[in-house]
């Protein structure tokens, strides 16, 4: 009977060389690094002061009026129009500034990354699945150890993780590219009778599917979770549910979790994401929280 541990688990992203740091935050805004570039992004949670006197930056996003998003870049005209290569081991990929305030890559999911690598072990043949893969990231560091299974409702995510395939020296590895509605694909997975090994998700809290359709997590969510439970078996590895901008606690999304993976064996698990400032006591921002089941016994 699978183990719903209560206390909250923290995991900390540190940057890595020549790929990303959090530079410094504080004053509801954060100065990260992407490759050779320095970036100043809106942090509502960054409370704090900054360490910093003063941010030297190559772009800056300035948020809209109204806290359902929007806003703008503020770019130096130096930077270059084409995107830049980062790496995190040996995935390569490219970044740039988007309109959605991110840089085509979410650097603290570097420690979830290594969390399912930890779990599939030596596995070269697993069969794992990522829901909302975005630019392919968590998806090529899967693909060493077996077929992954990428669905993203975005056309252009799809064909910038394929690009980044391409970077890494990844694209023979075994990934299927789909474009298509995260919840329906699992939905016909589950009818077809296929399983998996690992399903990680990132579902944002609204987002709509190429034929329109309409995603709300609160709604939509426990039925997708449902579904990810009846491809996953007790010989499965891992199920990682990362969520973000939204006004709820880990514990319930371990509660939900919880229910529908109760006749599993193996353990729950909850709490947050942070990265970690650079430098000597370097402090955490939170990012995200997140639930994950693992079965690595």
């Amino acid at each position: 009977m699978v183990e719903l541990r209560r206390d909250p688990v923290l995991m900390v992203g540190e940057g890595w060389e020549g790929g990303y740091r959090l530079l410094d935050s504080g004053n509801g805004r954060k100065l990260e690094q992407f490759g050779p570039r320095a970036f100043i992004r809106p942090e509502p949670q960054a409370m704090w002061s900054p360490r910093m006197a003063d941010w030297q930056a190559a772009g800056e996003f300035i948020p809209g009026s109204d806290e359902d998003g929007g806003g703008r870049w503020q770019l130096d005209q130096s930077l270059p129009e084409d995107r830049w290569p980062v790496s995190w081991n040996e995935v390569t990929f490219s970044a740039q500034p988007t309109p959605f305030r991110h840089l085509q890559f979410f650097p603290d999911m570097a420690p979830v990354w290594d969390w399912m690598r930890e779990q599939l072990s030596e596995a070269t043949e697993a069969e794992t699945m990522n829901l909302f893969g975005y630019t392919g990231v968590g998806s090529l560091a899967l693909s060493q150890h077996g077929r992954v299974t990428h669905v993203d409702a975005s056309k252009k995510s799809v064909a910038q993780a394929r690009e980044n395939a391409a970077l890494s020296g990844m694209e023979d590895r075994p990934i299927r590219w789909l474009v298509d509605d995260a919840a329906k694909f699992t939905a016909r997975e589950v009818r077809r009778g296929n399983r998996y090994d690992g399903i990680i998700l990132d579902p944002p809290k609204f987002g709509r599917g190429p034929k329109n359709e309409t995603w709300r997590l609160e709604e939509n969510l426990p039925a997708l979770l449902a579904d990810c439970r009846k491809l996953l078996d007790r010989d499965s590895k891992f199920l990682f549910l990362t969520v973000y901008a939204v006004r709820m606690s880990s514990l319930a999304l371990a509660g939900l979790v919880d229910e529908l993976f109760a006749d599993m064996p193996g353990t729950i698990e909850h709490g947050d994401l942070a990265v970690q400032e650079t430098g000597e006591s370097g402090r955490l921002l939170p990012t995200a929280i997140f639930a994950r089941w693992g079965n690595s016994g």
